[in-house]
């Protein structure tokens, strides 16, 4: 045997392969292209990037018993289970954004960039009691030719066959607005309007008008705008004259039981970014990742200051501000915002929630880190609500933790009404068992 190769022309080992393989061809492919792949804890068929299996031929799959449904104990994915085998939410958020994106992509087509720039609310209608199947729906709602759209999805248990879904089966509904990009300037462009014909979908698309005239109207009115009102500044003062009669020896009255210093509900975590969270652009986090983790987060807060199970109500309007690049560094941090059991009561809010029990609002506060410039930037801002088994009164001291405060209250007293999620002309719809080995969908 030859210590080396003998020296031989690339040109003739090439006519040599030819020769030998004549039925190979080497198919050229765009360097953007991307290989099929999924996001890690979202259903592989929201994310994948090769052609769907046709309706027809997962059903056929369905009916053979190759994909058995969630109710099957053996098809229970550990992902989807908490340890209270509860359905976890964190990961019905990450699939709700993976949705939306599909949904997006059916508007606008391949040739732009579409990311997530807000979730306007996600609301709990009804407590799902029991591991089911559960549907995924939503459409386009609101689109006027301009870069954004909104997207409307609920989360339903699947029906039964020949039975017909009731309100009570809806398990949460939300909005998502999606902006689209020019892929190469990465700057906004326009995408079609949205044409309605029923009267359906002409009182969808006006909820969804109704919806962004109140978003730019809350904006305007924002604390880092707007200084706070006559009514909110005598409630600061209030409390601060209930915290000075705390430390008054003179006074009978001291702090309660169930009353909290804001700093002290606060939890960090700290993660690094993973390849396997990105999306489907390759180097930027995937949206439903960082909703995973801050609710996660805000679950674990609610549950340390209450030492009860919190029962998620509903995510408040959120913005995507920046995005998070693979690799950088997310810190998140969980406060305890504001509480309906109110320290000082101004007559003007009712408590919603039942005695003994509060509705608290957590904030969660994120920014990335880039590492090899150490610079840092927000990426957003999640205010969930969720009401927990004890009386918890929050106490803030510091002028950020008023405005903190007054921000939540705010949020509380103008909370949006429910959104108008009449799916009577579904553009998409998916039916999702959660062991993620089955999905189906109709456009």
């Amino acid at each position: 045997m030859p210590s080396k190769l003998p020296s031989t022309s690339f040109s003739s080992l090439t006519r040599c392969f030819r020769a030998c393989h004549p039925q190979r061809h080497v198919q050229s492919r765009l360097l953007s292209s991307t290989a099929r792949r999924t996001t890690d804890g979202v259903y592989g068929e929201l994310t994948a990037m090769r052609t769907r299996t046709p309706f027809i031929e997962a059903f056929r799959k369905q009916q053979a018993g190759e994909n058995p449904s969630l109710a099957v104990p053996t098809a229970i994915h550990e992902r989807d289970i908490s340890p209270k085998r509860h359905i976890r939410l964190g990961t019905i958020f990450m699939d709700l954004d993976a949705l939306a994106g599909v949904i997006a992509y059916k508007h606008t087509g391949d040739s732009v960039m579409t990311v997530t720039a807000a979730v306007d609310r996600i609301t709990l209608k009804h407590p799902l009691s029991e591991i089911c199947d559960l549907e995924l729906s939503g459409q386009v709602s609101f689109a006027t030719g301009r870069s954004s759209m909104e997207i409307s999805i609920q989360v339903a248990k699947a029906p039964k066959e020949g039975s017909v879904r009731s309100e009570e089966d809806v398990l949460l509904t939300c909005a998502f607005t999606m902006v689209s990009l020019d892929p190469t300037t990465k700057k906004p462009v326009a995408i079609s309007p949205l044409i309605t014909n029923t009267p359906e979908e002409k009182a969808m698309f006006a909820q969804g008008e109704a919806n962004y005239a109140r978003k730019k109207s809350a904006s305007a009115l924002a604390l880092r705008k707007q200084t706070p009102n006559d009514e909110e500044s005598d409630l600061i003062h209030q409390i601060w004259l209930a915290q000075q009669d705390y430390h008054n020896p003179n006074t009978p009255t001291r702090k309660p039981a169930s009353a909290l210093f804001m700093h002290d509900t606060t939890i960090q975590s700290v993660q690094i970014m993973q390849p396997q969270y990105r999306n489907r652009h390759n180097f930027m986090i995937f949206g439903g990742f960082l909703l995973k983790s801050t609710f996660e987060l805000a679950f674990t807060c609610a549950s340390s200051i209450s030492h009860t199970r919190p029962t998620f109500l509903s995510l408040d309007p959120s913005v995507f501000e920046n995005p998070v690049p693979v690799g950088s560094v997310l810190y998140l941090t969980a406060t305890v915002a504001y509480s309906d059991s109110e320290l000082v009561s101004d007559g003007l809010l009712d408590k919603k929630s039942p005695e003994g029990s509060s509705r608290i609002q957590i904030r969660v506060d994120s920014k990335v880190r880039d590492i090899e410039h150490g610079e840092t930037k927000p990426t957003g801002t999640f205010n969930y609500t969720f009401e927990v088994g004890r009386d918890v009164r929050i106490v803030p001291q510091t002028y950020g933790e008023f405005m903190m405060f007054l921000d939540a209250r705010r949020r509380s007293y103008t909370a949006m009404s429910p959104w108008n999620l009449a799916f009577l002309d579904v553009r998409i719809s998916t039916f999702v068992s959660i062991s993620g080995r089955e999905i189906l969908r109709a456009s």
